[in-house]
């Protein structure tokens, strides 16, 4: 056997290099497109120099966060529907404890990212040592351990050859569908240096070609025959649709079948807004169409979500009496609430279903009842469109309706937590899509609402420009978010700016945490610490404020401020001005605008959450509460 003689840092590295991946048009690119890395005590001597050897084959990026750049990293996979991943590495303790949050995203959202934090040294010798957090009953705990419960996949490697046995499984966690998400390898500072004669297959180049494992023959046709009885079906499509490239194969089946179509927030811009069964965005924060057809649905055939809260609307949005065929390539999710689970990649399986349903179609008045209530809805936002704040400032449905309909379909868009997920998810409007491209075709959105990750929304468009440079280089990336976002973690603006890799920006000041500020006083409490003017401080007089355009001009990006009391027909301008600015500066840009705290797009669904007897939003939740469907009652 042929070896060759490596630090544990070097083989690593060189055995990412190798790593390959294919797209869903069957190109190949590298599995591993970079890292983003704050080098310290714990990663600088080791990992940092095997990275300068290969800096030319494996891209270092430089973050200023270690939350804010494995974030980024985060938001590169989503943007690349899962095809390639970013590394993130840190120095033990402080640096490595930064990126637990984006681990938690990651797991919640089934995205995968390889994050590399330094540990402590694995000899002990030097105990304890700077930013060494002492376990008093288990000497072999760090930091590092609190990965655990967040991570798909944890190892601490304490020999060089333990890579031979790890990487393996950090590759199929990475590629796989079923089991997508975080991979953590700690690192002590001791072993990345030490050496071993690693063999030379280790370093071949590998293909990671997309698995597509198809379904149960009898767990088929008992979907099949479950459909059959379906007098009002519904098709529910979520982010392993796009995932697998299933979008004309979705398509293709409510077309072929009369069945209307809904979109989660993981599965949102994979439908043509105008498409004659869309029935629009389904969940609390997505449209009444969507909603009321699914209270009005028989059957529900939930293809790639995991059906959380805010899709199900904490469970009410169904018929206690509905029928729930799963299709799903992971079987934790497939089986929720006593579905009838089918385990298989999206597109064959939705294939083989249509084939095996044969000339079955659902009832032409169901079919026709899709259009009928996205219209409703349309006329619903096309109204907050037009209309006005109470005090003449901009809405959030006019900002996101601006931005939607000058986007093309080359644009990506993002955002997360707060109250922007929900004006994007139900007032977003897409244009026609080419399926046939693959899942990366059509204006994609990015709507971070599985772990509702403040700050997100601020770095993720670093990590999306990076991406879509290479498939859709003509395009732009947008995100949009609020004052309480950009002050959680806006230092990767700089990062980007500095990187040179563009986007746009648009920061709507509110005051505030708006979004929570609305859930607080809807339910009868009083305002108390989420708007500015509400928090502890001489400061609530508005006699301190933030200066969000000259902020981000610190941070190296272009500004574009719209005054207080501007329309949206400036914004509008500014928003176009920002767009060829940030393609000419290869900079990001950040629209500053100043938008109504409490004017909103409601889709009216019920949300569980804690309410005290004392307030008026007591009654309403024991109102709702009995109308949660409880599946094995």
């Amino acid at each position: 056997m042929t070896t060759v003689r490596l630090t544990t840092a070097q083989a690593l590295v060189r055995w990412m290099i190798a790593q390959r991946s294919q797209l869903l048009d069957g190109s190949e690119v590298p599995l591993f497109a970079g890292i983003f890395g704050i080098f310290g005590h714990g990663n600088v001597l080791g990992l940092g120099t095997a990275l300068h050897d290969v800096r030319d084959e494996l891209p270092t990026w430089r973050g200023q966060t270690e939350q804010g750049m494995a974030l980024a990293a985060v938001a590169y996979a989503r943007a690349t529907d899962r095809r390639q991943v970013m590394a993130a590495t840190s120095s033990v303790g402080p640096g490595a404890l930064n990126m637990v949050t984006a681990a938690g995203l990651a797991h919640a959202n089934r995205l995968p990212v390889l994050l590399l934090p330094g540990d402590t040294f694995h000899g002990r010798a030097p105990d304890p040592v700077l930013q060494q957090v002492e376990h008093f009953g288990d000497p072999t705990t760090s930091v590092n351990d609190a990965f655990r419960p967040v991570a798909r996949y944890f190892d601490r490697i304490t020999r060089p050859e333990q890579l031979l046995a790890s990487l393996p499984q950090v590759a199929r966690v990475l590629t796989d569908p079923a089991d997508a998400g975080p991979v953590v390898l700690a690192l002590p500072q001791d072993v990345q240096v030490e050496e071993y004669d690693f063999p030379v297959g280790m370093f071949e180049p590998r293909l990671h070609a997309v698995p597509r494992p198809r379904a149960d023959r009898d767990a088929l046709a008992a979907a099949v025959d479950i459909l059959r009885t379906a007098e009002r079906p519904l098709l529910v499509v979520g982010g392993g649709v796009r995932y697998s490239g299933a979008a004309a194969e979705a398509l293709a089946f409510a077309e072929t079948h009369g069945v209307p179509v809904v979109e989660t927030v993981a599965g949102r811009t994979l439908v043509p807004h105008q498409h004659r069964l869309y029935g629009g965005a389904l969940g609390i924060i997505g449209a009444t169409s969507a909603n009321n057809l699914a209270a009005a649905a028989d059957v529900v055939l939930a293809v790639g979500t995991r059906l959380q809260d805010f899709t199900t609307a904490s469970w009410t949005a169904f018929s206690p009496d509905v029928r729930i065929v799963t299709v799903n390539a992971a079987r934790f999710d497939a089986v929720k609430r006593n579905a009838h689970a089918v385990v298989g990649d999206a597109k064959e399986t939705l294939t083989e279903l249509s084939g095996a349903l044969d000339d079955w179609v659902a009832a032409t008045d169901w079919s026709a009842t899709a259009a009928e209530e996205k219209a409703g809805w349309d006329e619903h936002v096309d109204g907050l469109r037009l209309g006005t704040a109470p005090d003449g400032a901009l809405t959030y449905a006019q900002v996101v309706g601006m931005v939607s309909d000058a986007s093309t379909p080359d644009d990506y868009v993002l955002t997360a937590s707060g109250g922007m997920p929900g004006e994007l998810h139900g007032g977003w409007r897409t244009g026609d899509v080419k399926p046939d491209a693959g899942a990366t075709s059509g204006a994609t959105m990015d709507l971070e609402y599985g772990f509702s990750c403040m700050g997100y929304e601020v770095v993720a468009p670093w990590g999306a420009s990076m991406a879509r440079a290479q498939t859709h280089p003509d395009g732009v990336v947008t995100a949009l978010f609020g004052d309480g976002s950009y002050l959680m973690l806006n230092s990767e603006l700089y990062s980007a700016a500095f990187a040179g890799h563009p986007y746009v920006a648009v920061l709507c000041d509110n005051g505030g945490f708006a979004v929570i500020h609305r859930l607080q006083t809807n339910q009868g409490a009083e305002g108390f610490n989420n708007m500015l003017a509400d928090s502890r401080g001489p400061g609530a007089d508005g006699s301190v404020r933030v200066d969000f355009a000259a902020h981000a001009r610190s941070l190296g990006c272009l500004v574009e401020d719209v005054p207080a009391g501007a329309g949206i027909d400036e914004l509008r301008a500014a928003y176009l001005r920002a767009r060829q600015a940030a393609k000419d500066s290869q900079r990001p840009v950040v629209v500053v605008c100043r938008t109504h705290p409490s004017t909103w797009t409601e889709a009216g669904s019920w949300w569980e959450t804690g309410v005290p007897a004392s307030l008026s939003g007591r009654a309403a939740y024991d109102e709702a509460k009995p109308r949660q469907v409880r599946w094995l009652d």
